[in-house]
């Protein structure tokens, strides 16, 4: 963030704001006229849309037996690629660590983010751009990511990993190519992507070589014989069509979907696509259950949500509303030290501060986290940082435990979309949950009342 529009001193009594208008819109259109170029920036949508916030969970009181926290088990194991893979990869949290590329992070936060995630058993995601030797070396389980761009792309290193996931969107850029500016192509960058130095990069907003789900389910296929059959093939989705998203995905021979929600954060695009395109990550999840169970294959085919998780709370209610597992990035980031208090002096120096800073693209991270300046990233040192993120990957399990055995549930999977209440319409309607209070769910089609349990089927199963 160049400026804070808002931190200006009071204005004069009497004055009122425009809604339209506000100071933050003045400000972006003046910053448009005067340099001719569209913003640019990091993170995920800004503005409030309906979350995980806006429902809540219906814990154990007379009708249903709570479980002691301290005396009986809760399970939070999660198996991923059932469906075809010959090595199914298997995680002791349903919380994974979602692709972002060696390029836009340092090589030290890629370290950190396989240290942090192999100490809690779960698995870390390359991202574009290849995979790094850091991060294979401290990550138990990698899910090597294949994006439009093929940057990085190497048949060993995919052989190498665990899971295989083929990026269609992103929650934050649906239908949109990835930036990578070219402050951040270092000599290391360029030449594991094949790439000049110092120029901005481009990728691609498509596969060159399929445009349909019969040309992926071929890829697939392809992708399966040069691992001899042996890992799980994940397909990332943006949030934007997700019902059909979702069937095609499956039919083309998905063993897991990935489904990330506009709230998803990216390292660079432009703002006009975070803020205006896709659908939040509770309408999307929805969706997505709702085409698993129209081809029979909810649990069959496993579900991954992401977009804005940030605790236990987001998973427990993501599981009870169909998903198998939720991934984590801006929050990840943010565990490591990203727009930490403690350094909002240096986010001042560069025009931002502490709890505000999104220009993840301009390679001046105070952090040393979303940077290739070797002097920035050496602040990051990568054994502290790996066991901050296991910290709160810990507490994230923890607080979805809690949750859990709060409704009576041995394991986590068993939450279920009848332990969920929706605190307004709005979330009602998107995520097929009863308002609370009451029976309905807006938009279910008719008007009778509901028994509670009635209203429960209307929502994902």
């Amino acid at each position: 963030m160049s400026s804070d529009p808002l931190s200006s001193d009071p204005p004069p009594p009497g004055l009122r704001e425009s809604a339209t208008f506000d100071r933050s819109t003045i400000h972006e259109i003046q910053r448009a006229a005067r340099t001719g170029i569209y913003r640019i920036r990091g993170w995920g949508a800004k503005r409030p849309l309906p979350h995980f916030d806006d429902l809540v969970v219906l814990g154990a009181s007379m009708s249903r037996y709570p479980l002691e926290g301290y005396r009986e088990r809760c399970g939070t194991d999660v198996v991923l690629g059932t469906r075809h893979a010959r090595n199914p990869i298997h995680l002791d949290i349903p919380v994974t660590i979602a692709g972002m590329s060696f390029g836009a992070l340092s090589a030290q936060a890629k370290e950190a983010l396989g240290r942090g995630a192999s100490a809690v058993g779960t698995s870390t995601t390359t991202g574009d751009g290849g995979m790094t030797a850091e991060e294979r070396a401290h990550s138990r389980t990698l899910v090597y990511q294949l994006l439009p761009s093929r940057y990085g792309m190497n048949p060993d290193d995919l052989r190498r990993a665990d899971a295989i996931e083929v990026v269609l969107g992103q929650g934050a850029k649906p239908g949109g190519g990835g930036m990578l500016l070219g402050q951040k192509i270092s000599p290391r960058v360029a030449e594991m992507r094949t790439l000049p130095p110092d120029i901005d990069q481009r990728s691609a907003s498509r596969h060159p070589d399929w445009t349909g789900p019969d040309d992926l389910a071929i890829k697939i296929v392809e992708l399966r014989e040069i691992t001899d059959w042996r890992l799980p093939v994940f397909v990332k989705i943006g949030a934007t069509r997700t019902y059909y998203d979702t069937l095609l995905a499956v039919k083309a021979g998905a063993d897991v979907v990935v489904l990330d929600g506009m709230q998803g954060g990216t390292g660079a695009t432009q703002e006009v696509f975070i803020e205006h395109v896709g659908i939040p990550t509770l309408a999307a999840l929805r969706q997505a259950v709702e085409a698993l169970n129209e081809l029979e294959m909810h649990r069959k085919v496993q579900l991954i949500v992401s977009g804005g998780i940030r605790g236990g709370a987001d998973v427990a209610k993501a599981l009870a509303m169909g998903a198998d597992a939720c991934s984590i990035g801006t929050a990840a980031l943010i565990a490591l030290g990203d727009n930490s208090p403690e350094l909002d002096a240096e986010y001042r120096k560069i025009g931002s501060a502490a709890g505000y800073y999104d220009d993840l693209q301009d390679g001046r991270d105070p952090a040393g986290i979303s940077t290739q300046d070797d002097r920035l990233a050496q602040r990051l040192d990568p054994v502290v940082g790996g066991r901050r993120l296991a910290n709160y990957l810990r507490v994230m399990n923890m607080e979805a435990q809690t949750i859990a055995r709060a409704c009576g549930k041995s394991h986590v999977h068993n939450l279920e979309p009848e332990d969920l209440a929706a605190l307004t319409v709005e979330a009602a309607a998107m995520a097929g949950i009863p308002l609370a209070g009451t029976d309905w769910i807006p938009g279910a089609g008719g008007t009778a009342p509901k028994s509670n349990h009635e209203g429960a089927r209307n929502g994902p199963q």
